[in-house]
């Protein structure tokens, strides 16, 4: 390839050219899943060229994987990579296209995006600013390429340049900002590259799902299209890649149009069930190129590469793709959880060859609330796909799935209410009420006898009767524990997911039995609070998602008051009593652990917003909170993998690490009573 720092030398523009089809498109990958990553990678290049697309831009790291980790150092994960990548040209014949990979340069690793033009390999460009904060880890594994810096990279016995390239398409200009490199306010290389006189700005993403996170994406894909006038596409990856992080997909285009100076012309859909998806859109470049100049001024080559491919003219218009219906601007909170969660269990079932899900149904808002979302896989799932290509996605199972589509979650989900004598009929009702509303197999059986059984044993050993008086949390426990082992039986027997069902409120406060409650291979809720929780359960009884509607059985969970029920029914217990009212947690999780503000600052800061409480409440939930949440780390260590949903996780594996062993805050809480004492 012939690598020039000069313009001088350049083929001059083609003044004729009037519109370039651009396409983005997402990708559902698996780590290390080589045939499969390519055959998805080549059908989507596909679907580009047969849309008359001339540049398809692909995800981050999509050959291997996003979610490689430590395997990423492996010298052979290294060279399949560029393996696939050779492999991948032939597919490549008329387009444009751009897959990211895994590169190491001067024995250095990096994160790359290969940028192909019509079968020939051009070069490669090299993410600067790498993702280490919250769930990333990415400085763990690659270096980040510093700013101007070209060098070359033998491959096949073949030289390509490697670095902070422009790929000059006989007069387009191409160049890269790879995932965070777009987030970067200060250090943007947007900027750069439109005084380089880039006309298409790729930005190749592996961007998880957080609440809300498509409209930063908006914000920086209209801002790429009007601050440096190029025309800019954002693609990301689907699904759940690789366990906890779900990708929303979410494609964009953005660019000037005859109405404005730029904005978003097209839009994916996010949340599919599809292996992928695309936007497209016809992008004027002459149009850009004229205002960026007069921003600009004259071009500033650097590190310019010359390409042999002049991408087609789009021949015929097309409607720019649009968002899903139900994707608004914000969008809606409840639509994006039950369906990021639903696509995250629909992956993770199939992904992980599981034959199923098992819930410890207890007619209570968790257990219900997770046995909802596996029946809200099934029905997005098939909205979108079909029954039989739902069917055809879960094809490992033979002949399990049910061929009417009414039974399929049946097939899919066997939910179980285990009773003890502290057991009341609501809860019976509402369990058995809900499993049937949406077509789950409902067992029911007694744990009574292993309950006396347990503490009969220990009563005998240790020489006393055990009371609800002396030994309140122990029969608390026991209860729950004995639950886990006949659950656990059943999933064991079909071959299928445990699912777990506690949420992060009582994760923060440790308000779950290990080994009970928190049995399971996976635990869908653990990255959401109870309160919201709560509302969710509410609107999915009234409304529910756009094109699926309410499931109106959950009135009768609705109608109580959380409780664990594992008291005597004398004891009234509900949650709220033992811990504090859930609104109320929720907001000191956030003031202290999303914040970090110490309990004093937490209780200057909440005061005003929660006047409906006295000074001495609020200060004993505030201690309560933090007494407990130092308390119960190891607890949190030992959960299931859960799905990361917002900055507000408090998995310690993703993005939340706190001590297993600390002072638990013994001065800052002394602090607290102090101050408390004055007023």
């Amino acid at each position: 390839m012939d690598l020039r720092a000069s313009a001088r030398d350049l083929p001059c523009r083609i003044e004729s050219m009037t519109k370039i089809r651009l396409a983005a498109a997402s990708l559902n990958q698996t780590p290390l899943d080589w045939d499969g990553n390519l055959e998805r990678i080549i059908a989507a290049i596909k679907t580009a060229r047969e849309a008359g697309a001339a540049v398809v831009c692909l995800p981050e790291l999509c050959i291997s994987g996003y979610g490689c980790e430590d395997t990423f150092f492996a010298k052979g994960v290294q060279q399949t990579s560029l393996n696939m990548l050779l492999k991948l040209l032939p597919e490549t014949k008329g387009i444009a296209t751009t897959v990211g990979l895994p590169l190491v340069v001067d024995r250095i690793l990096y994160n790359a995006a290969a940028f192909i033009a019509d079968q020939s390999l051009v070069g490669f460009a090299v993410k600067q600013n790498l993702a280490g904060d919250g769930i990333h880890y990415e400085p763990r594994w690659f270096h980040p390429w510093p700013t101007g810096k070209v060098s070359e990279a033998e491959i096949a016995g073949e030289k390509y340049p490697v670095g902070d390239l422009v790929f000059d398409c006989k007069g387009t200009r191409i160049g890269f900002e790879i995932c965070r490199d777009a987030w970067m306010k200060e250090k943007r290389p947007g900027k750069q590259l439109a005084e380089r006189g880039v006309d298409i700005l790729l930005n190749p993403s592996a961007s998880h799902f957080a609440f809300a996170k498509q409209e930063i994406r908006r914000s920086f894909a209209t801002e790429a299209s009007r601050d440096f006038h190029v025309a800019f596409a954002y693609c990301n990856l689907l699904g759940n890649e690789s366990g906890r992080a779900i990708f929303d997909g979410g494609t964009l285009i953005a660019a000037a149009s005859n109405k404005d100076d730029g904005g978003i012309v097209a839009e994916g859909p996010r949340l599919s069930f599809l292996d992928s998806t695309m936007a497209a859109a016809d992008v004027d470049l002459e149009a850009m190129r004229a205002k960026r100049e007069e921003k600009f001024g004259a071009n500033k080559p650097h590190g310019e590469v010359a390409c042999g491919f002049e991408l087609p003219t789009a021949q015929e218009e097309i409607a720019p793709t649009v968002r899903s219906p139900w994707d608004a601007s914000p969008p809606p909170k409840k639509e994006e959880f039950a369906r990021a969660v639903a696509l995250g269990l629909n992956d993770y079932l199939r992904k992980s060859r599981s034959r199923g899900f098992v819930v410890s149904l207890s007619g209570g808002a968790d257990s219900s609330a997770v046995a909802t979302l596996v029946w809200l896989m099934v029905k997005l799932g098939v909205e979108e796909l079909g029954e039989q290509g739902f069917r055809d996605r879960l094809s490992y199972m033979g002949g399990q799935l049910s061929e009417h589509s009414s039974a399929i979650v049946n097939s899919l989900l066997s939910c179980v209410y285990q009773s003890t004598r502290n057991s009341g009929d609501v809860t019976r009702s509402a369990a058995e009420s809900v499993a049937q509303a949406i077509g789950a197999e409902f067992l029911e059986w007694s744990v009574d006898e292993l309950v006396e059984g347990y503490t009969s044993t220990v009563s005998k050993a240790i020489g006393r009767e055990l009371t609800w008086e002396t030994d309140d949390i122990s029969l608390q426990n026991i209860q729950a524990r004995a639950r886990g082992p006949s659950v656990w039986l059943l999933a064991n027997l079909c071959s299928a997911l445990l699912l777990a069902t506690s949420n992060r409120s009582e994760a923060a406060v440790g308000y779950a039995t290990m080994d009970g409650d928190t049995c399971g291979g996976l635990s869908p809720i653990a990255g959401i609070d109870k309160a919201f929780l709560l509302e969710w359960l509410r609107w999915m009884e009234t409304t529910g998602p756009q094109g699926i509607g309410p499931l109106p059985a959950l009135s009768a969970v609705n109608q109580q008051a959380p409780t664990a029920e594992l008291r005597p029914p004398t004891e009234g217990q509900t949650d709220e009593a033992d811990l504090m009212p859930y609104p109320v947690l929720d907001a000191i999780e956030r003031a202290a652990i999303r914040d970090r503000l110490m309990p004093l600052e937490v209780f200057q800061e909440l005061q005003p917003k929660l006047s409906e409480y006295s000074s001495e409440q609020l200060g004993t939930w505030i201690e309560r909170f933090f007494t407990l949440w130092c308390r119960n780390q190891w607890k949190r260590e030992r959960y299931a993998p859960s799905f990361h949903l917002d900055d507000e996780n408090l998995d310690p594996k993703t993005w939340c690490r706190f001590p297993i062993l600390s002072s638990g805050f013994e001065r800052e809480l002394e602090e607290l009573r102090e101050y408390l004492n004055t007023l």
